[in-house]
């Protein structure tokens, strides 16, 4: 198998294991959707089994407690529910069309990543953002496609603030892989220039 196969291979398990593993976690600590389960089964089967009804916070998982300051004023952990794209966009779009959209878009989004991936060579040194790039997209949008597939929504957590008086948006882990991945497919626009054929000695 081609190195950079592999290595798209390995970056995209990882990140997908972190990303539903980070998910996983959370759920069990600041929801009551584990409550009364006792093995690792059951909890599956309530992390990606068909979510309960909306319930009087608006959310399926019941919340268990208040978030978790991570740093005071600045950063907490805090369990939201995200039927939308990536920073709530079409969350109030009717699940009979956002459902098919995201599922088109996901698809596609990893039909292109492919197509992109397949173009690189993988042994050049100044491919190597687009390589790395690519993968951390690939392993977000999948992470992010799982939760959509499994239960209609992607759970988010982390919560930037500044003092409760401006809010970045909650995300996850495949969250921040996208952005970092298309910060580096940015970059690579910049740092990686197209080789120019020779053009033929006049004589």
């Amino acid at each position: 198998m081609p190195r950079k196969y592999v290595i798209l291979l390995v970056i995209t398990l990882v990140l997908i294991v972190l990303d539903q593993w980070s998910k996983f976690a959370v759920v069990g600590s600041l929801t009551r959707q584990f409550d009364g389960k006792v093995t690792l089964g059951e909890r599956l089967g309530a992390m990606y089994g068909e979510p309960p009804p909306l319930g009087p916070d608006g959310r399926h998982f019941a919340s268990r407690k208040e978030p978790v300051e991570v740093i005071n004023g600045y950063l907490r952990l805090r369990y939201e529910e995200n039927p939308g794209a990536a920073w709530g966009m079409f969350r109030n779009l009717s699940p009979n069309v956002r459902g098919p959209l995201f599922h088109l878009v996901s698809i596609g989004a990893v039909i292109l990543i492919g197509y992109y991936f397949t173009k690189l060579s993988g042994t050049d040194p100044k491919e190597r953002w687009a390589l790395f790039g690519l993968c951390l997209v690939l392993g977000g949008a999948l992470g992010n496609y799982i939760d959509r597939v499994a239960r209609g929504f992607v759970v988010d957590f982390i919560q930037a603030h500044w003092k409760d008086q401006a809010y970045w948006p909650s995300f996850n882990v495949a969250d921040m892989a996208i952005c970092v991945g298309v910060g580096l497919l940015i970059l690579d626009a910049f740092v990686r220039k197209e080789e120019k054929p020779a053009e033929p000695a006049k004589a």
